[in-house]
């Protein structure tokens, strides 16, 4: 089937997604080495090929706006895809011999991996990245049975067989529609409250779910209610809360854009550390190498650093 004219330009939506996660069309400009007209004029330009209108434009910046929000999460994936099989390309051109193979979980994979990535260009221009995205469970099965170098996952266990260590800092986020009643609640919920409300949910096997699990357990003694809805994707799920069908838990890092454009309102949780680490995994005692180890060391200065984003 022919691709539609209107998704065929993807340095536009690479440069969308860079305003929503710079924050600004200026910012987003300097990270694709352009002037700031010229970053306007491709965002307009695309604005116009969809039919849609994705920022807000005010003497103060610029910002996404609900739609030019699901836009950029729709425009991921395949942004991603093409710069992986532009490193593909490029390795079979080159004849590079250097191959890593990277998993991760969703969290990394949308929000953290693909910087890490351009910066390993800067270091392995050579080096060919195979990356496969799932939830912690399969991205620790992938490890173990050899069909990824290095692995990437937010439970808060390392499975046998594995070494691991922290590469980021995260914290989990409580999110509701605006008309929920929770939006309402300065004060917030209390633990119990979350752990007998059914949630939209990732399936089992995600590291999200899994740390989840555990700390509301260890606060209220209480298991999480069943899951009202499990759905695959993270852009699933906040469309899911953003039409009211239940309240879910997701990673600060994929709900900060959303927050900010307020599709969805974040409701504390009184007295529950939502906070966690994000770790790197790989085979015990195999000795990382080449484009593995420039991985692990980029992730480490750029992530183990950061700041857990607030609610």
């Amino acid at each position: 089937m022919p691709l539609s004219p209107r998704v065929s330009d993807l340095t536009s939506f690479d440069l969308l997604l860079s305003v929503a996660r710079l924050g600004s069309v200026g910012a987003a400009a300097r990270a694709h080495d352009i002037t700031q007209p010229a970053a306007s004029s491709r965002l307009s330009h695309l604005e116009r090929k969809l039919g849609l209108r994705l920022l807000d434009r005010s003497p103060r910046g610029s910002r996404l706006t609900e739609h030019g929000a699901l836009v950029a999460d729709w425009a991921r994936e395949a942004v991603e895809a093409a710069a992986a099989m532009d490193a593909g390309v490029l390795s079979l051109r080159d004849g590079a011999h250097s191959r890593l193979r990277v998993a991760a979980s969703l969290t990394v994979a949308e929000y953290l991996l693909p910087h890490w990535l351009v910066a390993l260009q800067t270091t392995a221009s050579d080096a060919a990245v195979a990356l496969t995205a799932g939830n912690s469970d399969d991205v620790a099965q992938a490890v173990l049975d050899d069909r990824a170098d290095l692995g990437f996952v937010e439970g808060p266990q390392i499975p046998r067989g594995l070494s691991g260590q922290r590469i980021a800092r995260d914290e989990l986020t409580v999110i509701v529609a605006r008309g929920h009643p929770w939006a309402r609640r300065r004060s917030g919920i209390t633990p119990e409250e979350l752990a007998a409300t059914p949630l939209v949910s990732r399936e089992r096997g995600s590291g999200t779910r899994r740390y989840l699990e555990r700390a509301v357990g260890a606060r209220t003694r209480t298991p999480l209610a069943a899951p009202l809805l499990e759905l695959p994707s993270t852009t699933a799920i906040k469309t899911a809360v953003a039409e009211g069908i239940a309240p879910a838990v997701l990673s600060s890092l994929a709900v900060a854009a959303d927050l900010a454009n307020r599709t969805v309102v974040a409701v504390p949780v009184q007295g529950l550390d939502l906070r966690r680490e994000l770790r790197m995994v790989h085979i015990r005692g195999r000795r990382l190498l080449g484009p593995a180890l420039d991985l692990c060391a980029i992730a480490r200065r750029n992530g183990a650093g950061a700041p857990a984003h607030g609610r």
